[in-house]
């Protein structure tokens, strides 16, 4: 499990990036890849899957 903040997220087109905690890496996340509702600052959890364009995080929950 991750830890990191929601630096972007567009409920209109369903996806976003979260900034991991203890680095500079940001992932791709998809409103299908949520398990809690979030918005732009929200600290969170998430796991990482690959994807078609590199790592994206899954399972996200509400910190």
């Amino acid at each position: 499990m991750n830890n990191g903040t929601v630096k972007f997220f567009n409920d209109l087109k369903g996806f976003g990036f979260i900034k991991e905690n203890d680095s500079d890496q940001e992932y791709f996340v998809h409103v299908s890849g949520l398990v809690h509702e979030i918005q732009e600052n929200d600290k969170v959890t998430f796991d990482l899957q690959e994807g078609k364009k590199g790592l994206n995080a899954v399972n996200v929950k509400r910190a």
